[in-house]
């Protein structure tokens, strides 16, 4: 008697000591990369480059993948357009190889999804054949930039046929359909250009009230696929355009020097956090209660006296899932004045903040039974050992040492349990874009940004005007 009295205290110490690591010590993977992401928020990307290298977290297998999409990141804001690409192929061979094996599945079942292969939310995919073609357009390698284009196309391919082209789901991206036009138009190719920019156009039709994740059609957009139907001889398609937007297409002459399309990526994509409910059954004599966390804080549980409250009589489970947190825009709004003369407005393309918030909702049952099921696996694995404790005991008194065996498959289920709170969280929030003619020779682009505050910043780049189309992306993080 005096032997399991001395076990039950021991697991009591043990469990509220475990309470307290689960209050305190649960470190998202925002937590972990730190010292990273400040450095590149602050435009050092040098010591960023560093922090990623030493960073043993994202040095394991199973974050290889964001490993290497922030090292493309990072090489592609330093202009290191080749050491970009370099990292982000190796992305993107992850992603086609598959990165669901028999292991991490079982891995996925048995511990937690955050310990499971980091395989990148849908919008990351699509992000990275943005910077990838960006990157070989900036190289002079059209046709690497085309064959981006074109995988695309296959992208969007399955992802429709993944939701079976339900307009109430993320079947395709328009951001990434129009950039494929862009990219077709910068190679002269207008027939493939009109049928990517009809397709962006048909997405967002497709959409409740004109709005897909957060974006509304850019008027450049309806310009374009009117101005690649006219290119073409398509009247009738420029004809229904035409009416659809109630515009009329302007047979402006063409810029001496060609045009930029210049895209603005303001912000930084949201941080994925940790929320958790903690609930614990605890039957005694007078009958049970429920403890848990839903409002924000653990009750701490009284065993009693030994033989009052049985350790076999307490329940715990933690259910853990993702939840996204938007971080404020550093801007507003901006402007840009090329030659001091010709001003234009920047128009939303990508909304990575309602993409991310709202695709997670959509799989919000899907990951919800995905814990459950764990949860299921987990506590019958702990219910075993606490059957054999009370059938292996002796007096009424369940054995001592399975009991607390049984505790601690208990413990581990309930702090091994963590969502998944790994993405791509050096992505801008939203990317912007304008189309701006350029005179031929050297163009001075002055952009100005408003913060909330009213306070205008000022970038400016000079833009050789050689009678061709040119791309050009810059960065806002703070």
């Amino acid at each position: 008697m005096v032997l399991s009295r001395t076990i039950y205290s021991v697991i009591k110490t043990s469990l509220l000591m475990a309470v307290m690591f689960f209050v305190f010590g649960c470190a998202t993977y925002h937590d972990r990369i730190t010292d990273y992401y400040q450095k590149l928020g602050a435009s050092e990307f040098d010591l960023a480059d560093k922090a990623l290298d030493k960073n043993s977290l994202l040095q394991k297998p199973r974050n290889l993948l964001l490993f290497y999409m922030e090292k493309g990141r990072v090489a592609h804001l330093k202009g290191e357009y080749e050491v970009s690409n370099r990292y982000f192929n190796q992305a993107d061979l992850l992603v086609e190889d598959g990165l669901n094996t028999t292991g991490d599945l079982a891995v996925g079942l048995f511990l937690n999804s955050m310990s499971q292969n980091y395989k990148g939310e849908e919008f990351e995919i699509f992000m990275l054949h943005y910077y990838k073609a960006l990157n070989y357009m900036y190289l002079g390698q059209a046709n690497e930039a085309i064959v981006e284009a074109r995988r695309i196309s296959l992208q969007n391919y399955a992802q429709g046929d993944k939701y079976k082209e339900k307009a109430t789901r993320y079947s395709k991206d328009a951001f990434s359909l129009n950039l494929q036009g862009l990219i077709y138009e910068y190679n002269n190719n207008y027939n493939d250009a009109f049928i990517a920019y009809r397709n962006a156009v048909e997405t967002y039709q497709s959409s409740k009230d004109g709005m897909y994740y957060g974006v509304a059609m850019p008027t450049h957009l309806k310009y374009d696929v009117m101005r690649m139907a006219a290119r073409n001889g398509f009247n009738g398609d420029l004809a229904k355009y035409e009416r659809d937007f109630n515009l009329k297409l302007k047979n402006l002459p063409e810029s001496p020097g060609g045009e930029v399309v210049i895209f603005w990526e303001n912000g930084r994509a949201p941080i994925k956090e940790q929320e958790n409910l903690f609930f614990t059954l605890a039957k005694g004599e007078s009958g049970s209660l429920v403890f848990t966390n839903a409002l924000g804080f653990v009750i701490p549980l009284d065993f009693g006296i030994a033989g009052k409250t049985n350790l076999n009589d307490i329940h715990s489970v933690n259910i853990a899932y993702p939840k996204y947190i938007v971080q404020p825009l550093p801007y507003n709004s901006a402007t840009v004045v090329t030659n001091e003369s010709t001003k234009n407005s920047f128009e939303k393309a990508e909304d990575i903040d309602a993409l991310a918030v709202l695709t997670l909702k959509e799989r919000a049952g899907k990951e919800l039974g995905q814990i459950l099921t764990r949860v299921a696996v987990k506590k019958a694995a702990e219910y075993a050992v606490k059957a054999a404790a009370k059938s292996n005991g002796s007096n009424g008194n369940p054995d001592a040492l399975l009991e607390g065996i049984g505790l601690g498959v208990q413990l581990f289920n309930m702090f091994s349990e963590k969502a998944d709170t790994r993405n791509w969280q050096t992505l801008p929030a939203q990317v912007n874009y304008t189309r701006v003619p350029l005179q031929l020779g050297k163009n001075t682009i002055k952009v100005t940004m408003e913060r909330p505050n009213g306070q205008r910043i000022e970038h400016n780049v000079e833009i050789e005007g050689n009678g061709k189309m040119k791309f050009y992306n810059f960065a806002t993080m703070n």
